[in-house]
Order: C-alpha cells, then structure tokens, then sequence
C-alpha cells in the first residue's frame, strides 16, 4: 500500500446521518472539521475493508496514527488533519481514540452486553463530539451530553446496518444477551427479513437507544456558540426521527434512513426550535452525571 486513500469506499460525508461541516458551522472552522472527517472516513474505511487482511488493516492503520503523530508524510489524510491541528494548537487526542475503534472492528466481531457496546461507543463515536466541542472552544462539562447523542447516533447507525455488517463483515454490534432475552439468534441477520424474535430484539434496542438518545437532549442548549448549538439541534432531530422508525420498521426487510423531504423537514424543526429557545433565552437544560472516562 502507498496510500490509504486508496481504500476509500467511496462513501463522503453526504452519506451520513448527521451534517458533516455544514452551512450552518462557521467557515472558519470547516477545513479542520473536514480534515478530521477525512482522517476517521479513511481509518473507518480500512477497519471494514471487504477483501485487506486483518494484519494489513491494523498496518495501515498504525501507520496512520504514526504519519498523524509526525512520522512521516506519505498518507495525505494523516499529514492534513495534522497540520490543521497544528495551526489550531489542538492535540490529536480524538483522532487517536477513534483509531482504538477501527483496530477493534478488526479483532472484535461480536459483542456480549449492552455496556461493552457502550465502550465501542466511547472510541468510535463519543470522540467526534468532543472533537467538535474542542473545535468550538466549549466547556468539558458538555461531554456528559455529548456523549450520549453520540453513542445514540452510533447505534442508531448499528441497527440500520445490522444485516450488511454481519453479511458483509461477520460484525455484530447487537448484544448477545439481548439476543438471548428475544430467543433471536445471530444467523436471523443474514435473512431478508427479521422473524418475530428478531423484530422484537432490534425494536427493544431502538427503544433503550431512545432513551439514551433523550440523555443527550440538553446538549444543544449547553452549547455557547449559536452556529454549533443549532447543528446540534438539526442531529438530535435527524436521531430523534431514525429511532423512531427503528422503533417500528424492520431494518433487515427495508431501508431505514431519511429522505430528502424529511431531511429538510427536520432540519427545520431543529433549526427553528433552537432558535426560538435561545430568542427566548431559555436556559440549559441541566443534567446530573459526569462525562465517560476522558
């Protein structure tokens, strides 16, 4: 390999399920924003690689993180989002993190419980909050929220795609004992629609992810900058409508996602009702708890 880019799927931040340095971010902030995207797309697409060997992808994804942390300038995602960090004076920190995910995609193909979905979260997802939040000069205390929209949006993610990762990766990301408790069993992912244990698993997960994703409902208004808490508020009601249909709909039988009319049906509501809270000066919604490990 001489480039990681090499093993870009193809997938850009259009394909999300959250705005990606939109037009409502301040554009001074958008190069570093899409650098850091880059960065975790490139490192993402390797970890699910169809065809590159387990040790090959753990290679190329050392070498990103050594070409990141300045040794050397052969991977262009590493050496860019380097630099914007570097004219920023901000460290690599969430980048690194999410790399500890990527190389847990390639050694770990299922999980046991809830809380170690969780600790996936914690690395692949809960980094890019705080990246932003890092990016936005905000305050420590709204990792707490952050944290919990993140992991929402992930697993929000995980459940739209149970039935391509499991065919295409042998990845599960439905906890076993949530499997167990619905009499559902891993190799129902591989059929073209979920039988009743299935259903019931997948919709009991989208409704504990509800819940996690109501956890994060403050976060937009803990957010300062008015730009950043507004984005905010467009993501948690993009979540906020997926769990919903997840909640009902069968994600192995029918694509789950957005279409363009609800996206902009939702991207309304959050933009006009965070507006209209902070018109009113609404304050924060507070929340007990402290943030996971930092």
């Amino acid at each position: 390999m001489t480039s990681a880019s090499e093993l870009r799927s193809g997938k850009g931040d259009r394909d999300e399920n959250f705005p990606v340095a939109s037009w409502i971010i301040h554009p001074r902030h958008r190069a570093l924003i899409l650098a850091y995207y880059n960065f975790v797309r490139t490192a993402d697409d390797i970890a699910d690689h169809a065809t590159l060997p387990p040790d090959q992808k753990l290679a190329c994804l050392d070498l990103l993180e050594a070409e990141l942390l300045g040794k050397g300038d052969t991977q262009a995602e590493a050496v860019t989002l380097r630099r914007a960090l570097a004219e920023r004076g901000m460290t690599p920190r969430h980048a690194l993190d999410v790399l500890i995910a990527f190389r847990m995609d390639v050694t770990k193909l299922r999980y046991e419980t809830w809380d170690e979905v969780i600790h996936y979260c914690r690395y692949s997802a809960m980094p890019v909050g705080r990246f932003m939040l890092d990016v936005h000069g905000e305050s420590t205390s709204t990792w707490v929220a952050s944290d919990a929209l993140c992991a929402g949006l992930q697993i929000n993610n995980h459940l739209q795609d149970c039935g391509k990762d499991f065919r295409e990766l042998n990845r599960v990301y439905l906890p076993r004992d949530a499997l167990a408790a619905s009499g559902a069993s891993v190799e129902q992912l591989g059929l073209a629609q979920s039988p009743p244990a299935m259903l019931a698993c997948l919709q009991s997960l989208a409704a504990r992810n509800e819940a996690l994703l109501d956890e994060g409902r403050s976060l937009a208004a803990e957010i300062r900058d008015f730009r950043l808490g507004v984005d905010v508020a467009v993501i948690q009601a993009y979540a906020d409508r997926i769990v919903r249909l997840l909640k009902v709909r069968d994600p192995l039988r029918e694509r789950v996602h957005l279409n363009k009319f609800e996206l902009l049906t939702f991207s309304l509501a959050g933009m006009i009702g965070e507006v209209g809270r902070r018109a009113i000066g609404r304050k924060a919604i507070s929340r007990p708890g402290t943030a996971h490990d930092a």
